[in-house]
């Protein structure tokens, strides 16, 4: 009777082995043989040429990744490095903008021209960015007549007449209404201090560009906004007519002018009317 327990499977020939098949003549014809080193070496070589490529993907996507993170932004009226930083989300700032940028721009940050062409995420020098062409110069203008003075101590801040007035509407300011006058002058107008007194402020002031505010004896203060260039600095005592800076488009502007105000203390939202007091001065703007 047949033993109980396992049974063995009988073990299949290998091809490793070779075959042999007798010809129609008797004779024996050995056939391809394909040996055990040759298959392992052939299920290998898959896997190293998928590793292979994915080596190389792998240190491409960095790559990948650093020029997707480089944008490019063109400088419209009205922006400041402040702005388009915030708006961008510019990691460091206005500050790292301008460092990446600086080549763009220049040696004063708070003077940038629409159609600049900035790097955002990277240096302008490492992606290729040229400094945009330099604007057309303006048809030169006659020059506008000296600046008003009057016996009281007074001068008008520049020549000529002012344009947009005091306490106009509209969606250009933030408050509702114009806290000052505009003067219509070319960046580069030399601004003078309308009397004696004191700079409590001279620098960047967001919306106002670079500006100076000065304190004067009588208890006001004279605000001149979007300057090109700065004169002067804190503490520095100024006399009437000394210049404080030169004019510009600083800050959120259509266009080169200086914005002047007066006001009953440093600060934003003190105004009052600016051609008013400088008419009480013998000044008419």
């Amino acid at each position: 009777m047949p033993i109980s327990g396992k049974h063995r499977r009988p073990k299949s020939s290998t091809i490793a082995r070779g075959v042999a098949a007798a010809g129609a003549g008797g004779a024996v014809i050995a056939l391809p043989l394909l040996g055990a080193t040759g298959a392992h070496a052939a299920e290998q070589a898959a896997p190293v040429a998928h590793s292979a490529a994915a080596t190389h993907a792998a240190s491409a996507a960095p790559v990948a990744n650093k020029q997707a993170e480089t944008r490019t932004y063109s400088v419209v009226a009205g922006d400041h490095l402040s702005k388009i930083a915030t708006d961008n989300k510019v990691e460091g700032g206005w500050e790292k903008l301008y460092q990446d940028n600086r080549e763009v721009i220049g040696g004063n940050p708070s003077l940038i021209l629409p159609g600049m062409k900035l790097t955002l995420g990277g240096s302008a020098a490492a992606t290729g960015t040229t400094q945009a062409p330099a604007p057309s110069k303006a048809p030169v203008a006659p020059k506008p007549a000296a600046a008003q003075s009057s016996s009281s101590g007074y001068v008008s801040p520049v020549p000529g007449k002012h344009t947009t007035n005091y306490r106009a509407s509209g969606a250009n300011w933030s408050s509702g209404s114009h806290t000052g006058i505009d003067f219509p002058v070319a960046t580069g107008t030399s601004v003078k201090a309308i009397t004696s007194g004191t700079v409590v402020t001279a620098g960047w002031g967001g919306a106002y560009g670079n500006e100076v505010v000065v304190k004067h004896a009588d208890g006001h203060y004279s605000q001149y906004g979007h300057l090109s260039a700065l004169s002067v600095s804190v503490g520095q005592t100024v006399s009437t007519g000394q210049q404080i800076g030169l004019s510009g488009a600083t800050g959120n502007v259509t266009g080169p002018h200086l914005h002047f105000e007066v006001r009953t203390g440093p600060a934003y939202g003190s105004d009052i009317d600016p051609v008013a007091f400088l008419a009480s001065h013998g000044i008419s703007v």
